[in-house]
């Protein structure tokens, strides 16, 4: 039986003293005053951080397991621009933010569509996380779709209206292997995602 991790405190142990937003655009930011419990007792003094709101993505791994292949992406990344080894274009999963109304699935399924112009049935969820916890809200959750790659044709997609140039690149699983090894592929989701398929290899290829 698998042991449960038991936290030391919950978020009755944070008190909020105050909160301002410092900037709303494309980003939201905002500044908070508090105070949290300390694990050797007691409580910490008052401190400062600032928050970047985002709203939660979902990303799916597209898989070929009788051709062992991925369906990915790539496209221009701001977060990438002073990137001296790959420049701001990044290899990606398809991804895309939750929209209201929306639950995951639905969003893996959409932007597969957008992305890629692949419908999509059956998700395998690989795993929820938080990109960057100690200034981002951002949580993100990763799928897995087992495909038919043999009739899909790489292309270029997105939507005009949101500036997206999207190219769909089909390549080998050890080719995108190669890539995180090299840090060709240097996104966060798209390194757990590979890594997750290399340890459920077996299983997969065994499902489709």
């Amino acid at each position: 039986m698998r042991k449960t991790l038991q936290k030391t405190f919950s978020q009755s142990d944070v008190n909020i003293l105050s909160e301002k937003t410092c900037y709303s655009g494309f980003l939201k930011i905002k500044q908070f005053q508090l105070k949290c419990r300390l694990f050797q007792g007691g409580w910490s003094e008052v401190f400062t951080r600032e928050l970047v709101l985002r709203t939660p993505g979902v990303g799916v791994l597209l898989y070929d397991s009788k051709l062992d292949k991925l369906l990915m992406i790539e496209q221009f990344r701001i977060g990438c621009l002073q990137d001296d080894q790959n420049g701001p274009w990044a290899l990606e999963l398809v991804a895309g933010l939750i929209e209201d109304g929306e639950g995951s699935a639905d969003v893996a399924r959409r932007e597969a569509e957008e992305e890629a112009g692949i419908t999509l049935n059956r998700l395998i969820s690989v795993c929820e996380y938080y990109n960057s916890p100690g200034a981002s809200s951002e949580k993100l959750s990763i799928y897995c779709a087992l495909i038919d790659l043999s009739n899909i044709e790489e292309g270029i997609f997105g939507l005009a209206s949101e500036a997206e140039n999207i190219r769909s690149i089909i390549i080998d699983r050890s080719t995108a292997e190669a890539a995180v090894q090299s840090g060709q592929i240097n996104n966060a989701m798209s390194i757990i995602a590979i890594q997750w398929l290399a340890l459920n290899l077996h299983e997969l290829q065994h499902d489709q």
